[in-house]
């Protein structure tokens, strides 16, 4: 497999790219993308994500044919919803409430803009939460197991640092999430837009509570301040009916064994760091 290394933000980059590699299929998933990290420098996290996008889709309309491309936006698109807790389908309000829920409706508006206005076959995704191996420990599933991993080795104290764990998340394991972006460029509709995700939403302290019972250390809890964001939904739960009725996809990959391989990949990971 060829890599070619590209700065996104320059537009002479991206379109000498482009023009090498003519790409049948473009999978966009470059962002800023911690929601929590938006908040340090909110106009960098939405003018990078725009202008990354835009560069890549204008460079994609001097192809022909031209490349049918996923551009993946999120389920914190519909940041505080109305009423009760629903399974959010593509029809809810997209109400942002962080810098990066605001960057990623941009990236989805824009991608239906280059579909309606310059005909590119653009296909938009908005996966809600999801873990597995290699993910960065900024984000909750991955800083509590690469803590558990930590404890275990005695390079940390046995006390794990967490932040609201009383926040209900729709997760799912990235190989999922992976083979739905797959399915979505085979059979999406070219300006649809989809939600993708498992439709049940535990709290963060049962999930952490199926990873404690995953190790033999005695570990304590601990709130962090410097965890918890500046503002957050209390729960997200995906309908992802509308994807699932066009290329049947569904979870396959469950919860536990989520949480065991990351688990399992941070133990590697500290092992090998010493």
């Amino acid at each position: 497999m060829v890599t070619h290394q590209v700065d996104l933000l320059q537009q002479d980059q991206v379109e000498a790219v482009v023009q090498a590699v003519r790409p049948r299929w473009v999978f966009h998933l470059a962002a800023l993308s911690s929601p929590a990290a938006s908040w340090d420098d909110p106009g960098g996290t939405i003018a990078t994500n725009a202008s990354m996008q835009a560069n890549l889709l204008g460079a994609l309309l001097n192809l022909h044919p031209l490349p049918r491309v996923l551009v993946v936006g999120s389920g914190d698109e519909y940041g505080q919803p109305r009423g009760r807790a629903r399974r959010l389908n593509e029809e809810a309000p997209l109400r942002p409430i962080t810098p990066y829920g605001v960057s990623k409706v941009t990236q989805d508006l824009m991608a239906l803009q280059y579909f309606l206005g310059r005909g590119l076959p653009a296909i938009r995704v908005r996966p809600f939460n999801h873990a597995g191996p290699r993910q960065a420990p900024n984000f909750a599933i991955a800083s509590f197991a690469q803590q558990i991993a930590r404890i275990e080795l005695g390079k940390q104290p046995p006390t794990l640092k967490v932040g609201n764990l009383e926040a209900r998340r729709d997760f799912t394991d990235v190989r999922d999430i992976a083979r739905a972006y797959l399915l979505a460029v085979e059979k999406g509709r070219p300006g649809e837009v989809y939600n993708v995700g498992s439709g049940s939403a535990p709290r963060l302290r049962e999930l952490l509570s199926l990873l404690l019972k995953m190790t033999r250390a005695k570990i304590a809890l601990e709130v962090d301040a410097t965890r918890k964001r500046a503002a957050e939904a209390d729960v997200y739960v995906c309908n992802a009916g509308r994807f699932q009725r066009l290329t049947g996809w569904r979870p396959r990959i469950s919860l536990e064994r989520m949480l065991r391989d990351t688990l399992d990949y941070w133990r590697r990971r500290e092992r090998r760091a010493g």
